[in-house]
């Protein structure tokens, strides 16, 4: 599902409220029919400094937009499958990976709060601000993706953890990392919690001034 406001983007859209008129779907069709690319393309600069210490494998990417991160992990040697509610940004993505030429990269539209993944199947599933501001079970999609992860397996999610620095009464919903890791890490015996972090990245307010994000960065491994 298109739940991210991907940090891949130049400037992302304004924030306006939703239509509570409209489907998830259709809030999110209209979001990229209104533009020719909502993002940038560029790779989620925080995921990628955690995924790139870890050997290749097969990965699931949730909320995959226009496929930024799902490219990169197949120009990285990642067999990677990336799922939005989206059509028209899987469209995109698959036209990109196309033009790039990467056979690593596929990509479905798929409603995640229906989508039931092949456990056991995969090494990596990534979650870069899988965040919403139209109804999204979001704990409960990434539980089930978390099935999806073999013995070794790793969830990696990054998300908004405070506004952007030049707007503090941005209205969105942001995530403790804390309280992330307490509901998603289960067991200890299952699961280890590898990073719960807060990290800073430098970001260009609209107004071209130097501003900040403030990712929660968490990081489980499938024991």
């Amino acid at each position: 599902m298109t739940a991210h406001h991907h940090a891949s983007h130049a400037h992302a859209p304004a924030h306006a409220e939703p239509d509570p008129d409209l489907s998830p779907t259709e809030y999110w069709e209209q979001r990229y029919s209104g533009s020719e690319r909502v993002w940038s393309g560029k790779v989620n600069a925080t995921m990628a400094s955690v995924v790139a210490e870890l050997s290749p494998g097969t990965a699931i990417d949730l909320g995959c937009g226009e496929g930024g991160d799902v490219l990169w992990l197949a120009e990285q040697g990642w067999t990677a499958l990336g799922l939005d509610i989206s059509a028209t940004a899987v469209g995109r993505a698959r036209d990109e990976a196309a033009a790039r030429g990467l056979d690593g990269a596929s990509f479905e539209a798929v409603d995640l709060d229906a989508w039931e993944p092949e456990p056991a199947s995969v090494d990596l599933v990534t979650a870069s601000f899988f965040q919403s501001n139209v109804a999204l079970d979001r704990i409960a999609i990434l539980r089930r993706a978390m099935t999806a992860l073999r013995s070794g397996g790793r969830l990696v999610a990054v998300s908004h953890a405070a506004p952007p620095s030049w707007a503090k009464d941005h209205p969105a919903t942001m995530v403790s990392v804390q309280d992330e890791a307490a509901q998603l890490g289960g067991s200890a015996e299952e699961w280890e919690v590898e990073l719960a972090a807060e990290r800073p990245r430098a970001a260009i307010a609209p107004d071209g001034s130097a501003g900040e994000h403030l990712d929660a960065v968490l990081v489980l491994q499938r024991r």
